[in-house]
C-alpha cells in the first residue's frame, strides 16, 4: 500500500462525508411543518446596537409540533426579538406574551410542499455534484502519483465505490426529508 495513495483515499473520503453533513444542516433550515428551534438559527436580533444571533439572548423550546417558544433571558428586549424575527423574513408572526414570545406554524399548503421538495431535490443534486468533484479532483490526485498503473487503478476502483456510497446516502437523506415535507 502506498502512503500517498492512502492519503489522497481518507481525504476524499473526509470531504464527502463534510458534504453529506452540509446537506444535512441545510435540510435542517427547510420547514417541514413542525416546529423546530433551528427554524429561528438564522434570526438576528439588535442587542444594545449589536447584532446577535437569537440563541445567545434566548431559550428556544418547541413545546409541540405547531409551537415555538421563545424566552429571552432579558425580558427589556422582548420587543427586539420579535423585529428581529419578523426581518427575517421566514413567515412567521410572532406574538409578545409579555415575558415570552409565543411562534405558530402555520401548516403547509400543498403547493408550498411541492415547493419546498424541488428546493430539497435542488440541495442534494448539489451535493451530489460536490461529492463527483471531489472524486475527479482524487483522481487526477492518483494519477500524478508515481506508482504502478494497477495500484492507481484499484485506486481509482476505491474511490468510485466511495463515492458511490456517498451518493446512495444523499439519496436516503432526500427520501427522508421528501416524507417529512409531504406527511400531513
Amino acid at each position: 500500500m502506498n502512503d500517498k495513495l492512502e492519503i489522497i483515499l481518507k481525504s476524499a473520503e473526509d470531504k464527502m462525508h463534510s458534504s453529506v453533513l452540509h446537506l444535512e444542516s441545510e435540510l435542517l433550515n427547510i420547514r417541514a411543518g413542525k416546529a423546530n428551534p433551528s427554524m429561528l438559527k438564522n434570526v438576528m436580533v439588535d442587542y444594545y446596537g449589536n447584532l446577535t444571533s437569537l440563541s445567545q439572548l434566548a431559550n428556544i423550546n418547541t413545546p409541540d409540533s405547531k409551537t415555538i417558544i421563545v424566552q429571552p433571558w432579558d425580558k427589556s428586549i422582548l420587543q427586539e426579538i420579535e423585529k428581529g424575527i419578523i426581518n427575517a423574513n421566514i413567515g412567521f408572526n410572532p406574538m409578545n406574551k409579555g415575558d415570552t414570545i409565543i411562534i405558530n406554524i402555520p401548516p403547509l399548503t400543498e403547493e408550498r410542499r411541492k415547493e419546498l421538495v424541488k428546493i430539497v431535490r435542488n440541495e442534494s443534486e448539489n451535493s451530489k455534484i460536490s461529492i463527483r468533484n471531489i472524486r475527479k479532483d482524487s483522481n487526477q490526485e492518483i494519477k500524478k502519483t508515481d506508482v504502478s498503473d494497477d495500484e492507481k487503478s484499484n485506486y481509482e476502483i476505491d474511490i468510485q465505490e466511495l463515492t458511490d456510497n456517498f451518493i446512495s446516502k444523499i439519496e436516503s437523506v432526500l427520501k427522508v426529508k421528501e416524507k417529512e415535507i409531504m406527511t400531513v
